[in-house]
């Protein structure tokens, strides 16, 4: 048999999630399209559920070329985006034969384009996205570099629609002193006066936040999968979570004051007490760095870890779940426990909770 371990995904939810997400998109009365993002395999969800979850948006996104050419295998027809581009010559043939569009965000980029796009057999124009490093300094033009790339780009006749795009670092905290929203999306409509194309611009948080951001293009990622970007919990924006990771007590242990539990005994119980220990670890991709009074649920009845995460097992406080046994159910996170409370809890974030359940966890579907 299996270990008890499941991920359970649901596909109305993730359908449930792309509705709002069209839905905040054209609030302002805009026809705003939406790319739903499926990066690092639909934030660990499956390409083949996303495909399910997310048939009624205008495309998709990520940035593995090799994940691009699975979505076109599985059968998606609509759009597909590279978020990051290419990453050498035998991507762009990729690019071509899969029909995808994709960024561009380097002079390395541009200039292999140019060298490269006169020698491929190009039967329709390539769709291309035009990244602005509007003040977030990961990728992109600076604004200053952004008329020329622009240029470059319109000369080469293998090119079709250019999209205007760049990427808010705190639509979730406009007020970021490091750097505020208002003033990076100056900075990019500066960057872009005089020129033509859609704009790309807005993530989960300006999705849902800031419907004066919405444009031609909205690119949800996080809150599809039914968790928050920031700025509010996922229930307080209409969204459902779309993984459940639960497991079941495989052995229970009776503590006396005094008693240790797990590697480095970090809890020490200072009364009479019961654990219960679950079939879950950071192999699992459970956080090993999540302390004691991480929330859990067992029979439906919230509760608390005890003691440091070990590879394959977990403890928790069994205290106020007096009917738990081998064998009952235990939610690590999904339909009564958002991920974003346990990420929380553990010093991190949701999406990587979410990507980081291990491939030995099995997934399983509902709808």
């Amino acid at each position: 048999m299996p270990r008890p371990i499941i991920a359970t995904v649901s596909i109305s939810a993730l359908q449930h999630n792309l509705r709002i997400a069209k839905s905040r998109a054209q609030s302002t009365g805009r026809a705003a399209k939406v790319w739903a993002v499926v990066k690092a395999n639909a934030y660990g969800h499956g390409l083949e559920r996303a495909i399910r979850g997310f048939g009624e948006a205008e495309g998709l996104a990520l940035i593995e070329p090799d994940y691009a050419l699975r979505l076109r295998e599985l059968g998606w027809k609509k759009p597909i985006l590279l978020l990051e581009g290419f990453f050498d010559a035998a991507d762009l043939e990729l690019i071509v034969t899969a029909q995808l569009e994709f960024a561009v965000h380097s002079h390395t980029q541009l200039a292999l384009l140019e060298q490269v796009l006169p020698t491929l057999a190009i039967k329709s124009p390539l769709n291309v996205h035009l990244k602005m490093n509007s003040g977030m300094n990961r990728l992109g033009f600076t604004p200053a570099e952004y008329h020329q790339a622009y240029q470059r780009l319109r000369a080469l006749p293998a090119v079709g629609n250019i999209v205007l795009m760049t990427h808010f670092a705190n639509a979730d905290d406009p007020r970021n002193p490091g750097l505020p929203l208002t003033p990076q999306y100056a900075c990019f409509e500066a960057g872009i006066a005089g020129l033509t194309g859609e704009r790309s611009i807005a993530n989960s948080a300006a999705d849902l936040m800031h419907p004066e951001l919405h444009s031609d293009w909205v690119r949800p990622g996080i809150m599809l999968y039914g968790a928050t970007p920031g700025g509010g919990s996922a229930a307080s924006f209409g969204l459902r979570p779309a993984m459940t990771l639960s497991s079941e007590i495989i052995g229970i242990q009776h503590l006396s004051a005094g008693d240790a539990v797990g590697y480095g005994s970090r809890f020490i119980a200072e009364k009479s007490m019961t654990i219960g220990v679950v079939a879950c670890g950071y192999a699992d991709g459970y956080p090993r760095h999540a302390p004691t009074g991480t929330p859990v649920m067992v029979n439906g009845v919230r509760t608390g870890t005890i003691g440091r995460v070990s590879m394959d097992m977990l403890s928790v406080d069994l205290t106020d779940v007096p009917n738990a046994k081998i064998g009952s159910k235990v939610q690590l996170w999904g339909d009564d426990l958002s991920v974003d409370e346990v990420a929380e809890a553990a010093g991190t974030i949701g999406y990587e909770l979410l990507c980081a359940v291990a491939p030995r966890v099995r997934m399983t579907e509902k709808e």
